[in-house]
């Protein structure tokens, strides 16, 4: 027998009763605290009933004694006065009533022995009347007199609040008589409980007691006469004595298979596999998957095996693959590729196809390897190199023509000759320029783009800038200016790099100014920066573009943006290489309206 069930018996209380037993007395508690409540709360209204009924018969008392008293004190007639005040007391049981000069003395009381002053004075300070009990078992108040000629007085009234403990005894046994009823129905109501949730008081009593450790069946159960709950009870008990067994058969021999090395070499490799290895058999059922195939069928690896495969696969190409194959259709290997739509956008996912042959039975060994960043990499160089033939193109095809040109007509001509080669020698840096891009992009994927420390005489690159690019806004007829203080700083850093991330910021300002636009360039010392605003009045910039146009290749979806060649590598290069020199380039732009890069660099406090 428990321990639990040995408690019960000293407190008196049959098996089975404990549960009930506590809702009864916790009732019990209830009720009684209510009644308890009830009676207190019926007496407290009684007493403030009283109290306030006394309270206003002082006041209606005081105000007729006051209405009488002022005008027989005006006439002097102090012997009626003060009868007056005896017979009041008298009657109405006041433990006070008096009549008070402001200055203190009593002339009239319902106690003659108390009046200290036997006659009127002539005259006296007239003060105000105020209650002077702090008594709260007291209804105490005052009125203010007025004597003509004389001064003013106060007719003070006070009667005791009688204790109502002894004047509700008939709504005190009244709630006695109901809490008596109430007790009755309720332990009418427990004896019924008693009977009809024995059986779960005994479920929850053995559940007490297995909590306290108890784990032998023949205590726990219980007599399955008591009810269907009764009967539950007992048969999961049975069903948990069951799997108590099965688990520990299961675990015995998963220990012994654990000894003898059941899991091999082979199943560990099977999971190290980054692709995914997915097996099918003829009917199309998964027969095994590593965790490769999981994360990238977005399955749980528990889920696969024994799933039909169209369960898990949903491109039809590539169900059609695995039929031919496992069927036994097809002896050669398929590959299939097959987009999905992704958290993060769509990827590419190839499925290859291969027969596996096992005691003549056709099957099937998918292989899945994702291929989207492979994808994504042979559409990026796709793009550059479409957009650096087209960039090499252009000076190429300029430089023949004028070359062509000066040979044909420059004879005759010095004009056209000098001319030519301007154009020659402009298009020549513009392909230097490009290969240089190109270098520098190569440098950075390598990690091996690096900064050639020397004086850099700002003076003499901004006049270049200007040089250059002044036969190019003129053809576009594009007002170009440059604002600069008189002298201009030196830098320290790599003078060709730092030309060409400027070659490219003006480049790019002119490249999407429409003619009849504007481009300034603004050179200015800002304490220890060089600052270079190049603005310009042309397309402008979406939000949405502005967030990558500093990504290399990236090209806004704007169709006026189509129209316009470049290799996507110009601004890239341009933060790149003022990064490395300790600056930074920012960028403000409004569509329609035009953009402002704004490129810092460092100056020494020396050159400053």
């Amino acid at each position: 027998m428990s321990k639990a069930w040995m408690k019960l018996k000293k407190m008196g209380l049959v098996r089975g009763e404990s549960a009930v037993a506590s809702v009864g007395l916790a009732g019990a508690a209830i009720l009684l605290g209510a009644l308890a409540a009830c009676g207190w709360w019926t007496l407290q209204q009684v007493r403030l009933a009283q109290v306030e009924a006394r309270t206003q018969q002082a006041k209606v008392v005081g105000s007729l004694l006051a209405q009488s008293a002022e005008p027989l004190l005006n006439s002097g007639d102090l012997t009626a006065v003060r009868r007056l005040i005896v017979d009041a007391g008298r009657d109405y049981g006041l433990s006070r009533c008096r009549i008070v000069l402001s200055a203190g003395q009593v002339i009239a009381d319902a106690k003659p022995s108390q009046i200290n002053v036997r006659t009127l004075p002539t005259s006296w300070s007239v003060g105000a009347a105020e209650d002077s009990s702090a008594d709260p078992s007291v209804a105490s108040i005052s009125f203010p007199l007025r004597i003509e000629g004389r001064g003013g007085a106060r007719l003070e009234i006070a009667q005791s609040l009688v204790d109502p403990h002894w004047g509700v005894w008939g709504e005190q046994s009244g709630i006695a008589l109901i809490g008596a009823i109430a007790l009755s129905l309720l332990l009418l109501v427990y004896r019924r409980s008693r009977v009809s949730l024995g059986g779960v008081s005994l479920i929850r009593e053995a559940l007490l007691e297995m909590n306290a450790g108890e784990t032998a069946h023949e205590t726990l159960i219980v007599d399955a006469s008591l009810g269907a709950e009764a009967v539950a009870w007992n048969k999961l008990l049975t069903d948990q004595q069951q799997m108590k067994k099965r688990v520990t058969i299961e675990r015995t021999i998963e220990r012994l298979d654990a000894r003898r090395g059941i899991r091999s070499d082979s199943d560990a490799a099977w999971d190290a596999i980054p692709q995914g290895l997915v097996l099918v058999n003829a009917d199309l059922t998964v027969r095994a998957a590593n965790g490769g195939a999981a994360v990238l069928l977005k399955r749980r690896r528990e889920e696969i095996p024994g799933c039909q495969i169209g369960q898990i696969i949903k491109d039809e190409k590539v169900l059609d693959a695995i039929r031919s194959i496992a069927g036994g259709v097809t002896q050669r290997a398929l590959t299939v590729e097959s987009q999905r739509n992704g958290d993060v956008g769509i990827g590419v996912l190839r499925f290859a196809v291969r027969p596996v042959r096992k005691e003549d039975t056709a099957s099937a060994m998918l292989i899945i390897e994702d291929i989207t960043q492979q994808r994504v990499a042979e559409q990026a160089r796709d793009s550059f190199i479409a957009q650096v033939t087209h960039e090499l193109r252009s000076p190429l095809t300029n430089i023949r023509m004028y070359v062509e040109t000066a040979i044909d007509d420059s004879s005759d001509n010095p004009a056209v000759r000098s001319n030519c080669l301007n154009i020659i020698n402009q298009e020549t840096r513009r392909l230097e320029r490009i290969v240089g891009e190109m270098l520098s992009v190569a440098e950075i994927e390598a990690g091996s783009f690096k900064v050639r420390r020397d004086d850099v005489y700002m003076d003499v690159l901004i006049g270049e800038l200007e040089a250059d690019y002044a036969a190019q806004a003129a053809d576009k007829k594009i007002t170009m200016k440059f604002i600069r203080p008189p002298k201009l700083p030196k830098l320290q850093g790599d003078r060709d790099k730092i030309a060409l991330s400027l070659h490219n910021l003006l480049a790019n300002a002119l490249k999407y100014t429409p003619a009849g636009g504007e481009v300034t360039v603004a050179i200015d010392v800002r304490g220890n920066q060089l600052v270079i605003d190049v603005a310009d009045t042309g397309i402008g910039i979406k939000p949405e573009d502005a967030e990558h146009v500093f990504d290399k290749f990236y090209r806004s979806a704007d169709p006026r943006v189509e129209k316009i060649t470049g290799t996507g590598l110009g601004l890239t290069l341009a933060r790149e290489v003022i990064r490395l020199h300790g600056g930074d380039v920012t960028l403000q732009s409004e569509l329609n309206r035009g953009s402002t890069f704004t490129a810092t660099f460092p100056v020494s406090a020396e050159a400053a």
